[in-house]
């Protein structure tokens, strides 16, 4: 296998944990950086030991020694530099949210598929193996059948202007609520019949803290809390008629308890070690090239899609709007 050189869109604490993440994997290499300001990708590049910096995102794109761009800018600012990127032929792994509404990501995504190049989300819990032992766990039957799912996922970060700016596609929802969503989404898959919520908001106007009930077609139910105030416990706990699933930690899962009938537990997995937890999509993204996929089995196309209209569907019932949904 090739060493994979990585390109960094943005500079900021995201870049800088994918940076150590890179410095700790095997057939990559931390090559190149690009910030707006060209000062900051300089001192960005020298801190973390990469080879280029550049000095706009369009520099970094054209650079034909760039194998994997990695786009770690807010939210809004997805749709413009994957799409930069791709028009590139650059493949892409783009920070969650994907893109700010789903219009933006359909577009991406179908823009892709016509140039025939690889594009993932970046939402790290889908390609962690404990995730992934999770679903499994669910398939043998360990708990029966599972039929109620609660997650949350908050941190204090309200004075945060990426949070709070809707210029910035900013909210709970997705930067955090998103993982909620994820978490049911992998146990309970997409199958939705009924979806209830409400949301608090800030001065200027996006979600602050939001409670999501799901119902589904065959029965089960997940209930979902995401905010900005509170750090909460991060639990997610599957419940089914032979017991249940609790979850450490929804967005970076650290350990899973197998609670039999009498709560007794009867199993516990650990989260392998690892560097950061971003390796995963990292390799991931590099299995997919390495084979000629345009996607990722651990994050397909159509999920990443169907979730994004999931929020879009949630901030229309709160009338949380971005510029960009105009």
């Amino acid at each position: 296998m090739k060493n994979y050189r990585i390109g960094i869109i943005g500079c900021g604490w995201i870049a800088e944990k994918m940076s150590i993440t890179l410095g700790g994997m095997k057939g990559v290499e931390r090559y190149a950086v690009a910030s707006r300001s060209k000062e900051k990708a300089e001192r960005f590049a020298r801190e973390w030991g990469y080879s280029r910096a550049y000095g706009s995102y369009e520099e970094l794109a054209a650079d034909p020694q760039v194998d994997l761009v990695y786009i770690a800018t807010p939210h809004s600012f997805h749709y413009s530099h994957a799409r930069m990127c791709l028009e590139q032929g650059k493949p892409v792994l783009c920070e969650k949210a994907f893109t700010a509404n789903a219009r933006q990501a359909e577009e991406l995504l179908d823009f892709a598929r016509a140039k025939k190049v690889f594009i993932t989300e970046a939402i790290w819990t889908r390609y962690m193996p404990l995730s992934l032992k999770i679903q499994q766990l669910l398939k043998d039957g360990v708990i029966g059948t599972p039929y109620m799912l609660s997650a949350n996922l908050s941190y204090p970060m309200s004075e945060k202007e990426r949070i709070l700016q809707p210029e910035l596609a900013g909210g709970a929802l997705l930067d955090l609520g998103v993982y909620a969503l994820n978490f049911a989404a992998m146990a309970f898959g997409g199958d939705i019949a009924e979806t209830h919520s409400a949301c608090q908001k800030t001065v200027t106007g996006m979600d602050a803290q939001e409670n999501i009930t799901l119902f589904y077609k065959d029965g089960k139910m997940a209930s979902l809390q995401a905010g900005i105030y509170a750090k909460s416990d991060r639990m997610g706990v599957i419940s089914g008629d032979k017991g249940q699933l609790i979850v450490e930690n929804i967005n970076c899962p650290q350990s899973v308890r197998v609670i039999d009938n009498d709560y007794n537990i009867t199993a516990v997995y650990h989260a392998p070690q690892q560097i950061t937890g971003y390796e995963y999509q990292v390799y991931a993204s590099i299995e997919a090239l390495e084979n000629g996929w345009l996607e990722s089995p651990y994050m397909p196309h159509a999920e990443t899609l169907r979730i994004m209209k999931q929020m879009d569907g949630l901030r229309k019932e709160w009338g949380v709007t971005y510029p960009c949904d105009l």
